[in-house]
């Protein structure tokens, strides 16, 4: 998620803008319930032991992009901003985009 000035907004900033990354328990324990992280920038405040708690008991919360192990290995590689697609591209793709573009202009 990236907005820009006018367009961007607290609660779609927080939950649109981080995941929800579902660990397994003793992962959820050692990370002090990182994973919740989408919750965490809605309310810094709350306490990361009532993170999951808070989680299950807003569904509004639970509608958002969720990460697991393997697919957060997946997105190791996702490192720039593509503003026209409105996502993270790696830098094999933006290559590919830009060399696509260049050859479209000229052709």
């Amino acid at each position: 998620y990236w907005a820009d000035g006018e367009e961007w907004d607290y609660a779609t900033a927080a939950l649109q803008g981080s995941s929800f990354y579902r660990l397994p328990k003793v992962l959820q324990w050692f990370t002090g319930n990182i994973g919740f992280h989408h919750i965490h920038h809605l309310s810094p405040r709350i306490p990361n032991y009532r993170l999951e708690e808070c989680h299950q008991q807003n569904p509004e919360l639970q509608n958002v992009s969720t990460l697991t192990l393997g697919s957060s290995l997946r997105t190791t590689f996702l490192s720039l901003w593509d503003e026209d697609a409105k996502k993270l591209v790696s830098f094999r793709t933006a290559r590919r985009s830009a060399r696509l573009a260049r050859v479209n202009a000229v052709g």
